[in-house]
């Protein structure tokens, strides 16, 4: 147990009881692989390991399975409760419209991989204060995960979702069956020069993927336990799909041990974790009042956003971060942002949240809420540190702000952050500026701010207002909020909110692909094929800035670099940070 409170205990306290106090320590690595690796090989399909105990097992269990009449591995060793949150959610009918393949009617292979209480900011408003079961299904077939939220007290499937092509979590017995398979796997044993033992097998639930074979974009389920040889290590890709190792790998981990011990960083970790991503935060500062949580895949949510005790939002967080390195072969990353254990997040929040007061010439303003998510190795190449900012003023302004700190995997990179704002009221409409008056939008669609955009004379180019005439303008990034932005070139989307679908009020996958340079960015997939009327409704807005970095000396943008002074290295920033005001409507 964690005590989440502004006391101070030593670091290195070897109980496990901290408080959750502010410190700096990078979290994540996604060079290595890419930086170190000095050879790897891939083996043909005909190389499998049935003959291996725990593999027959298996394979006799999932026969057994898929010719019963409800083709679902289910998790064993759990409490009652979640039992009863797994056999729920089976029996529900939307939870098995997978189960079978359409033409065949063959079954597919299915799988419960977890079950977890849920996080806070994915209990639904009319659930909250109560206990709800998140259920985790996963079919091998289709590569497609199946979510149930499950309310046991009440008996009652609560919510249903299904994520094609993504992968849950592993549970513990399959990471144990991968670590054997990867200790008795020959071509492994050859390699090392001698017989593993599988508990020193790292890494082992890690999924990963290797070019050439089926781990190939995660089309099968593969993770990659991990031997340590000297200052080497051995990735062993393991094919949990097909029960068989696909390939070897070697990187260079300079000197290591295999033994995971208590640090500063684990111990960080953890009580981030208890502190922020299991609980929701209430913060009340000068004339506001919110809520604050660290997601899974979406950065941090705030909800429940008061000005003078009126409520003007209902939730804002950071979806995606996009990062393309080229305009003509399209390739890059697609980034989650958010907890550093038992998310989808590749950047990981490495801080606890900070709120200071927003100061100009000596007057207070307002205050700001930030949390940095960060790669390991950051700001070494291929290691990335993004700045999630909301800033709340006293005159009822706010902004929703996002930077890159780079420094990336290249010069030549353009940062597309993915953000999403659900507004307060069911009466909402949204109008842009064209030169003259405000034009209402009838329909959901999308625009994109460039050089022939036309402002008012205040700077504003969209405008939210309710029935009543109260509401905000939004004006976007131009180079003009004095913290170093150089303007945002923004994709708005304005979507209708569906109360009964899934379109991002609980934490969403990556929803769009890294690289694309036009407006297809992952938000207009909840636009087409047909826009909605979205006068007088309830609205979200998408702001999708674009920033394009630069190394050039005296010009840096989007950037980091490492510096040497007094004999040791200190990092200089280079900030690119986007994201648009919000300025309340005077009568």
């Amino acid at each position: 147990m964690f005590k989440c409170t502004a006391s101070i205990f030593p670091l290195l306290l070897l109980t496990m009881f901290m408080a959750c106090n502010t410190e700096n320590k990078p979290a994540n690595d996604r060079s290595a692989e890419q930086s170190n690796a000095i050879s790897s090989v891939i083996f043909p399909d005909t190389l499998v390991d049935h003959d291996l105990a725990a593999v027959s097992e298996q394979l006799k269990m999932n026969a057994a399975v898929l010719n019963s009449a409800l083709p679902i591995i289910k998790l064993k060793g759990l409490s009652n409760d979640k039992a009863s949150a797994q056999d729920l959610a089976i029996a529900d009918p939307q939870f098995q419209a997978n189960l079978f393949d359409k033409s065949s009617k063959k079954a597919f292979r299915n799988e419960i991989f977890n079950v977890y209480e849920s996080r806070p900011q994915e209990v639904p408003p009319a659930y909250q204060g109560k206990v709800l079961y998140k259920v985790e299904m996963y079919n091998y077939g289709l590569n497609l995960s199946t979510t149930a939220m499950v309310d046991v007290a009440s008996r009652k499937v609560v919510s249903i979702n299904e994520a094609p092509q993504s992968q849950p979590d592993i549970p513990t017995y399959l990471k144990d069956l991968a670590m054997q398979i990867a200790a008795h796997n020959p071509q492994v044993i050859a390699a090392l020069g001698y017989q593993p033992n599988e508990s020193q097998a790292l890494m082992a639930n890690t999924k990963t993927a290797l070019n050439n074979s089926r781990c190939e974009r995660s089309l099968h389920l593969c993770v990659a336990p991990t031997f340590i040889k000297d200052d080497k290590a051995l990735w062993v890709i393991v094919d949990l799909t097909e029960y068989r190792v696909v390939g070897i790998r070697w990187t260079n981990t300079g000197t290591t041990g295999s033994v995971k011990r208590v640090s500063e960083r684990s111990l960080k970790f953890d009580k981030i974790m208890e502190c922020y991503c299991k609980k929701v935060t209430a913060l009340q500062k000068q004339s506001w009042k919110l809520n604050y949580v660290l997601t899974t895949s979406d950065g941090m949510r705030i909800s429940e956003v008061y000005y003078n005790d009126k409520l003007i939002i209902n939730n804002a967080k950071l979806v995606d971060w996009h990062v393309s390195y080229s305009n003509t072969d399209g390739f890059g990353y697609s980034d989650a942002v958010g907890c550093p254990e038992f998310s989808q997040a590749a950047v990981v929040a490495v801080t606890e949240p900070r709120v200071s007061d927003i100061v100009e010439n000596g007057q207070v303003l307002g205050f700001a809420l930030e949390q940095n998510f960060s790669s390991e190795q950051w700001p070494k190449p291929c290691n990335y540190n993004y700045l999630q900012r909301y800033e709340f003023y006293l005159d009822g302004r706010f902004r929703a702000a996002a930077a890159s700190l780079g420094r990336g995997c290249g010069n030549n990179g353009t940062y597309r952050p993915v953000a999403r704002i659900d507004f307060a009221g069911s009466t909402n409409s949204f109008s842009e500026w064209d030169g003259k008056q405000w034009k209402d939008w009838e329909k959901e669609q999308w625009r994109l701010q460039n050089a022939q955009t036309v402002y008012t004379p205040e700077g504003y180019q969209y405008r939210i207002l309710d029935n009543s005439g109260t509401g905000f303008y939004l004006e976007p990034g131009k180079g003009q909020f004095h913290d170093g932005g150089r303007g945002d070139n923004a994709y708005v989307f304005v979507t209708l909110k569906h109360a009964d679908k899934d379109e991002g009020d609980k934490d969403l996958v990556t929803i769009g692909p890294c690289c694309n340079i036009d407006y297809h960015q992952g938000p207009e997939k909840f636009i087409e094929p047909v826009a909605e009327p979205i006068k007088s409704t309830s609205i979200v807005i998408w702001y999708v800035a674009q920033m394009k970095n630069d190394d050039t000396k005296g010009h840096e943008y989007c950037w980091a670099e490492s510096y040497l002074e007094n004999g040791a290295y200190k990092t200089h920033v280079y900030p690119c940070m986007s994201g648009p005001m919000f300025i309340p409507v005077r009568k």
